[in-house]
């Protein structure tokens, strides 16, 4: 994410008040739509189409092209708060080879959020686990001051699937 508000050109409404009191739906309203709060600009990249979405950038591009990672930072038009990944190659069933694919993914992530994030940047991307990511781990922890697993609700306690987050990028 870029915070740059002269590029915010959607008003946002709350669809629903409920439990809010008047004071409280305004207040909302307000910080949503202060382009100073901070949402910032959206960059996304997928191999496949994605239908547009107010506030979001988007490149169809496969990321290990050798052209996307210029083209995404040309696209912020500056450094990143935040360099998510949610990247993960198709299952062949193979638990061990599914494993070093995704890691793969999640490397190319890493080397990214390194060339793009600012200062006090976040990076957050998915894995599996299986081994190898102790190595990316142990990476993170040289420039981010936290470093940690997490396990989204949404993943199914059984899944291999978990997240690193990486906070507090050192630059």
């Amino acid at each position: 994410m870029n915070s740059n508000p002269s590029k915010r050109p959607l008003k946002v409404r709350l669809k629903s008040g409920k439990g809010r009191s008047p004071a409280s739906k305004r207040w909302l309203e307000r910080q949503l739509n202060d382009p100073y709060v901070g949402r910032g600009k959206v960059v996304a990249i997928d191999r496949l189409p994605m239908p547009p979405m107010p506030g979001v950038e988007f490149i169809e591009c496969d990321f290990l092209d050798a052209r996307a990672p210029d083209e995404i930072k040309a696209m912020l038009g500056g450094p990143a708060d935040v360099v998510l990944s949610d990247m993960a190659a198709n299952a062949t069933g193979h638990r061990r080879t599914d494993h070093l694919k995704i890691m793969v993914l999640a490397e190319a992530a890493a080397d990214f959020a390194r060339e793009a994030l600012a200062p006090g940047g976040a990076f957050l991307c998915k894995v599996l686990q299986g081994g190898t990511e102790a190595m990316l781990l142990a990476a993170l922890k040289r420039d981010f001051s936290h470093v940690g697993h997490v396990k989204p609700a949404a993943s199914r306690p059984d899944s291999a699937e978990l997240y690193l987050l990486a906070t507090g990028f050192r630059g």
